[in-house]
């Protein structure tokens, strides 16, 4: 079954999607929401929360220089995804989607670090009680959900190789 979007074209309208989706989530937040209280909206499983996250994903932080290396990693992510994007199979739609999920999130990350030096925009948080995940946004789920799909995509394409090489040996 043929897609009805080219690869190149389902890269950028999900990498843009994403992009403009947490631009804008991030934008309503940082109008509506102070760091405290947060907002329940799903009792205290999920939560509304502003919070200023000056280091990466599961708070990692490189000190003083983390928005500097933050901004130069996610540029070259996504101008690598882009790249393995491009040169991927038109028919792995998987993977152009893989890619611009990452692409999307890492620029829409990328934006916020360039904006101002208060760190990235996050909101989302859930847990139960004193157990929480790290409060993330809309990027971070772009990046997190991308990733699994292109690890995914890369073992389909590394089982078919095995299984064409066994076959042709």
């Amino acid at each position: 079954m043929k897609s009805a979007v080219r690869p190149p074209a389902l890269f950028w309208a999900v990498a843009l999607a994403v992009l403009a989706g947490d631009l804008v989530t991030k934008r309503i937040v940082e109008l509506h929401l102070l760091p405290v209280p947060p907002v329940a909206v799903w009792g205290e499983w999920l939560q509304l929360r502003l919070v200023y996250n000056q280091g990466a994903a599961f708070g990692l932080d490189l000190g003083p220089y983390s928005r500097w290396i933050f901004m130069g990693l996610a540029g070259i992510a996504v101008v690598l995804l882009y790249r393995l994007s491009r040169a991927s199979p038109r028919a792995d739609t998987l993977r152009h989607l893989a890619c611009g999920l990452v692409t999307g999130g890492a620029a829409g990350n990328l934006v916020d670090r360039l904006r101002h030096a208060h760190g990235v925009v996050d909101f989302i948080d859930v847990g139960i009680g004193s157990y929480r995940w790290p409060t993330f946004n809309v990027a971070d789920m772009g990046v997190s959900i991308g990733a699994i799909l292109l690890a995914i995509s890369l073992w389909v394409e590394d089982s078919r190789r095995r299984t064409e090489s066994a076959q042709a040996g």
